[in-house]
């Protein structure tokens, strides 16, 4: 179990370093004048832009383990939250 206490920190990391090499292939790219550049100040926010659209496909096929264990993780919280509120129901309809 403890190798999921963490989950949806170390998915959330992961996620965000693919975002970021993504990010830094599409500077070298542009850099080096292999992708055309944007006009102006608006170069920075086309190639964040991009560096999301490259980095979401590949974070769903290559994370997928780390995505399956926080959702275990926030389904055991859920679960835990929902016995407890049925409990405490259970606590009040005995003491009408």
């Amino acid at each position: 179990m403890s190798s999921h206490k963490f989950a949806t920190l170390r998915y959330t990391a992961l996620r965000l370093g693919l975002f970021v090499a993504c990010f830094a292939v599409v500077w070298a790219l542009a850099y080096f004048q292999i992708i055309p550049l944007a006009v102006g100040a608006s170069n920075t926010v086309w190639m964040l832009l991009l560096a999301i659209v490259l980095s979401a496909p590949l974070s769903f096929v290559l994370l997928r383990k780390q995505r399956d264990a926080m959702s275990e993780q926030i389904v055991a919280k859920v679960d835990r939250q929902r016995e407890r509120i049925a409990a405490s129901a259970g606590q009040e309809d005995d003491l009408a």
